[in-house]
């Protein structure tokens, strides 16, 4: 490639166009614009971390690699339901008694309404597979029109609630339109119930973390319900530590509770009958799911398919 004079405005312009149009010599760098440089290396950001060679990473017998999306899935595989979970609204409590004892013990009722298979996650797809669980209805007009669409291309009626259960594989995705009832889980069987909890507001450190207070006799002056030192001056770095437990916002907040027994299941009327309390006040949304904690429920082979919706796209009410 030639060069033009006019590039090299200095008195070794001469010399410098004579040496480019040599093919065995080449121009010195300074001399040559940016602009013809080919391949200039650009600064960047060195890593810290640089991986480093390793003479037991060689070899044909090496373990699989566990920081992979496949890895962690496996690792997850045993702690991932069977099967989906289920919504429900929380009704109230009540009380049963046991026939063989007598015994009378608290209960809860949940109820299902219209609960149905809305659409899939795959691991293609999404990296997961999961279920997308709607309940409720909820009037068109008050509907977004991207999640109108998404509904309308399920075929379902809009949803008033919509939730994702992780499934194992693809052997729990359920198909799009099935209706869920009251059925999906047995009597005897455990459960895992989650909810928002109660929100009660701003509460003291009494209260929320259950700090027993200061002294109510002598010394003490006006001072009884406070929470006292938040930390130390010169030895703890003269701050608060992070996670410090200090008056504020008391529930509002997801909580679950394991292992909760079902008592009692009424399909016709979409009730599930729970032993104990759970999370939540009357009225709040409730996730059911099979206990992760206890034996998955011995579920025969045409209970993995939920019942078919008889007509989900005109059930306006």
């Amino acid at each position: 490639m030639v060069y033009p004079a006019y590039l090299f405005p200095t008195k070794f312009g001469v010399m410098a166009s004579k040496a480019c149009q040599c093919s065995s010599s080449l121009p010195f760098p300074f001399l040559i614009p940016r602009l013809f440089v080919q391949n200039v290396p650009k600064r960047g950001i060195k890593s810290i971390s640089t991986p480093r060679p390793s003479r037991f990473n060689r070899g044909q017998n090496l373990p699989l690699l566990e920081s992979t999306t496949t890895a962690a899935l496996e690792r997850k595989r045993f702690t991932t339901p069977l099967r989906t979970g289920a919504l429900g609204t929380k009704k109230g409590m009540t009380a049963m008694y046991e026939p063989e004892t007598g015994r009378r013990f608290p209960c809860t009722v949940v109820q299902m309404d219209r609960v149905q298979v809305v659409a899939h996650k795959t691991r293609q797809r999404n990296g997961y597979f999961a279920v997308q669980v709607g309940s409720g209805w909820k009037h068109p007009s008050n509907v977004t029109r991207p999640l109108l669409g998404h509904f309308a291309e399920s075929q379902v009626s809009p949803k008033r609630h919509l939730v994702e259960f992780k499934v194992q594989d693809e052997s729990g995705l359920l198909g799009i339109g099935e209706t869920i009832g009251a059925s999906w889980f047995q009597e005897g069987q455990y459960v895992d119930a989650r909810a928002n909890s109660r929100g009660m507001g701003f509460a003291g450190g009494m209260k929320r973390h259950g700090f027993h207070g200061q002294a109510a006799s002598h010394g003490v002056s006006l001072t009884h319900r406070a929470m006292g030192s938040a930390g130390q001056s010169q030895g703890g770095g003269s701050r608060v530590h992070p996670g410090k437990k200090m008056p504020g916002r008391m529930g509002g907040h997801q909580v679950t509770t394991q292992n909760v027994k079902v008592v009692k299941v009424d399909d016709e009327k979409g009730l599930v009958v729970l032993q104990g309390s759970i999370p939540g006040p009357d009225g709040c949304l409730v996730k059911l799911s099979d206990a992760i904690k206890k034996p998955w429920p011995n579920v025969p082979v045409n209970m993995l398919q939920a019942q078919p919706a008889a007509d989900p796209v005109n059930a306006t009410a």
